[in-house]
């Protein structure tokens, strides 16, 4: 009966030692950064040649004074 006690005590230890053996590892996320567009201005100018033809003038400027133009000529 003692040894029966005894062995009941121990495995109990031991399932307890197992337990407190538990590891818990969080992870930080990395931080999301959005990317806002710039502030750009846009001026559009259409001429039309009177012949059937169109030129199509866009120009971009973004606040740091990149600037971009885009010519498009179309004929019907």
């Amino acid at each position: 009966m003692r040894k029966t006690l005894l062995a009941t005590a121990a495995l109990l230890s031991l399932g307890a030692a197992a337990q407190a053996q538990t590891t818990v590892i969080e992870r930080d996320r990395p931080a999301v950064v959005v990317d806002r567009p710039a502030t750009e201005s846009k001026s559009v100018t259409v001429h039309d040649h009177g012949d059937g033809c169109v030129t199509k003038t866009v120009r971009k400027e973004n606040d740091m004074g990149d600037s971009k133009t885009v010519k498009k000529e179309t004929c019907d």
